[in-house]
């Protein structure tokens, strides 16, 4: 195993403005090549699929809204395979690591971690150092999580999660409000950040904190300020690699959901 000399993990939940941290950072050429390496499950090889976010869920007014699964293939890799191929993956010629982790895919560190010869405990710190070793948390957060549901609502019916991204094997598909599909995710996102500052508190972590806000306001400043957090120069932090995709749909869902949980008890946070 060779590990990166320096690792970083940005910590946060899907639509928080982490995509736009990683790719910034990916821009530089010096901050790693940091992906959501963590998200691939291993009986499919694929991310979570739309459905699978709302496995939980019997509505047909919400399921009828997302695609098909997809069946996949299995992951056969050993766990020593998977820990080399994402270490490889994620490093830049100076050795520096960088990758992006979701709360909900830290089951999946720990169950690979299990698989590796050499191992220093079975919680997610443990497993962290034994695939990673010592790493720089970056907490990527959003003060809002009704928007962040609106945006995740949105891709996953569009299974746009990007600006530029375009859907295999569908056609682009015009999203449809549904209260009880962004509720569902709202429950899910505020849960997840409450994991991680649960996590950072147990563990005694004070990791790098970046708020959506600031992040999509001066993104080239946070950048600067992330580089210099990983001992890197400032300087090189580029202009944004992307857009916002938020627009007058997902402000006009915000303020229906809002007024729709205020009357139906949908959560709020």
């Amino acid at each position: 195993m060779t590990l990166a000399q320096h690792s970083y993990l940005v910590c946060a939940s899907q639509r928080s403005g982490s995509t736009l941290l990683v790719e910034s950072l990916r821009a530089t050429g010096v901050a790693g090549e940091p992906e959501e390496f963590f998200q691939y499950l291993p009986h499919t090889s694929l991310a979570p699929q739309p459905r699978e976010w709302f496995a939980s869920v019997t509505d047909e007014s919400i399921l009828r809204l997302l695609a098909p699964l997809k069946v996949g293939a299995p992951d056969t890799r050993t766990s020593e395979q998977w820990r080399e191929d994402l270490l490889a993956a994620g490093r830049t010629d100076n050795g520096v690591w960088g990758g992006k982790l979701m709360w909900n895919q830290t089951p999946l560190v720990i169950d690979r971690a299990a698989g590796l010869p050499v191992r220093s405990g079975t919680d997610l710190r443990s497993a962290l150092r034994d695939v990673l070793g010592e790493v720089t948390f970056i907490h990527v957060h959003r003060e809002d999580v009704i928007p962040q549901a609106v945006s995740m609502w949105k891709a996953v019916q569009t299974q746009i999660w990007r600006d530029g991204d375009v859907p295999e094997d569908a056609a682009r598909v015009t999203p449809e409000y549904h209260p009880g599909g962004i509720a569902h995710l709202v429950s899910i996102l505020a849960d997840q950040e409450r994991q991680w500052r649960r996590w950072f508190a147990e563990q005694d972590i004070t990791p790098l904190e970046i708020g959506f806000r600031e992040l999509t306001a001066d993104p080239q400043a946070v950048v600067g300020k992330t580089l210099t957090a990983l001992g890197l120069d400032a300087r090189l932090a580029p202009p944004p690699p992307l857009r916002r995709q938020s627009d007058g749909r997902s402000n006009e869902w915000v303020q229906r959901y809002r007024a729709d949980a205020e009357e139906n008890g949908y959560p709020l946070a």
